[in-house]
């Protein structure tokens, strides 16, 4: 305290102080402990309700938090909904590439794969599907934005996966087959998963396959 006031007195700003641990957890570390519990319940709550059902106090109390820890880490439902999809993309996309490795150095057993982990992720949780795939969109131009930042990380990291050495990188290619992909995926939500998932794998294995094709020179 002495120290700050001399240094107020010497026209210096004061050292900052810092924050206060509660139960031995600094107040940081709580704050991103409250954001993961909502990120988490809003999850939960917009793939039983639907986002447009879906309140700010009923992904409180899912997350056995107030209003007033809501608005400490989200300024309104688009930015926890962005925050929601953006943990639901990149913890599938996780399992994607945990496949892809898993599946071995041959490019099309990788794409078929990740195709495979990518339509067994969507089955598994069906509700979360149809938020995160369907919903989501024209929600607002923020939350369009994540969708297609999303979508262009997606591409990037699946082309570097199963791209013919051989072959150009082409950012345009991957965004049509990523997108194409996504089609196949939402046909297969509104026909309620049918065909079987190896159908629906063979089918986006064949769009997939185009990555690893060289250009061929006119």
């Amino acid at each position: 305290m002495k120290d700050n006031i001399l240094c107020q007195n010497r026209g210096m700003p004061p050292e900052p102080t810092p924050a206060r641990p509660y139960r031995g957890i600094p107040q940081d570390e709580r704050r991103a402990q409250r954001r993961a519990q909502l990120i988490s319940a809003g999850v939960a709550v917009y793939g039983e309700r639907g986002y447009r059902q879906a309140t700010v106090k009923a992904v409180c109390e899912a997350a056995s938090l107030t209003e007033r820890y809501f608005y400490e880490s989200f300024a309104n439902s688009e930015e926890l909904l962005i925050a929601c999809f953006n943990a639901v993309t990149y913890a599938v996309m996780e399992e994607i590439m945990t496949a892809a490795r898993a599946a071995g150095p041959d490019r099309a057993a990788r794409s078929r794969a990740m195709l495979h982990a990518y339509f067994a992720a969507l089955q598994r949780e069906p509700r979360s599907a149809r938020v995160f795939l369907v919903e989501i969109r024209g929600v607002s131009r923020a939350v369009d934005k994540a969708f297609d930042t999303a979508l262009r990380a997606i591409g990037e990291e699946v082309g570097r996966v199963i791209e013919s050495p051989a072959a150009a990188s082409d950012a345009l290619l991957q965004a049509g087959i990523v997108g194409g992909v996504i089609h196949i995926a939402l046909r297969w939500i509104e026909d309620g998963y049918t065909p079987d998932i190896e159908r629906v794998t063979d089918s986006g294995l064949r769009l997939g396959m185009m990555l690893d094709q060289p250009l061929r020179p006119a």
